[in-house]
């Protein structure tokens, strides 16, 4: 069973204080849903390494915006500081977008990969991918998906033609100037 991931985060225990907004847009570059969590206050920060890296990703007075587009097999979380400047997009393969409850979901297929400012991309889960193939968790058809959408997503932030990466501030203003307050 793919584990379903909902855009307002609800289960999160870590943010404590939260406000909340999200949107449908139907434009010539994105159609699909957008949320955006502007996080009060946190228990804790959230820190994650990359190699040698070290990133804050979580904690009082930052961002994430989250982004849905429909008929596509992947979501974007971009992850903004306190001072508003993008830490990193972390892109979810998935097997679909969808609405449920009023609320954005993804149907997440394991398979993760980070894109970070400096153009740095790190390709994360590959093994929980394999082990959900090799427990029948995921058919064949849903694994191959998977390796498809991230190779296709690749290439194409390397020919920067991955649009839901430059639309992230404008996504970011839509939500913040409409909906959080």
């Amino acid at each position: 069973m793919l584990k379903r991931k909902f855009g307002d985060r609800s289960q999160w225990q870590r943010v404590i204080e939260r406000k909340y907004g999200q949107s449908y847009l139907d434009t010539k570059d994105f159609k699909g849903f957008i949320t955006l969590i502007k996080i009060v206050k946190v228990t804790e920060p959230l820190l994650v390494n990359y190699g040698e890296k070290r990133l804050c990703i979580v904690d009082n007075g930052y961002i994430w915006l989250q982004q849905f587009p429909l008929e596509k097999n992947h979501a974007v979380t971009t992850m903004f500081d306190a001072n508003g400047e993008i830490i990193q997009w972390y892109i979810d393969i998935c097997h679909k977008n969808s609405i449920e409850d009023n609320v954005p979901y993804m149907d997440d297929l394991f398979l993760d990969l980070i894109l970070l400012p400096s153009g740095e991309l790190i390709e994360k889960d590959a093994e929980e991918l394999e082990e959900a193939y090799a427990n029948g968790i995921i058919d064949k058809s849903l694994y191959e998906l998977a390796w498809s959408e991230l190779n296709s997503i690749k290439r194409d932030i390397r020919n920067d033609e991955f649009k839901l990466v430059n639309l992230s501030i404008q996504h970011k203003n839509i939500l913040i100037n409409d909906s959080i307050s």
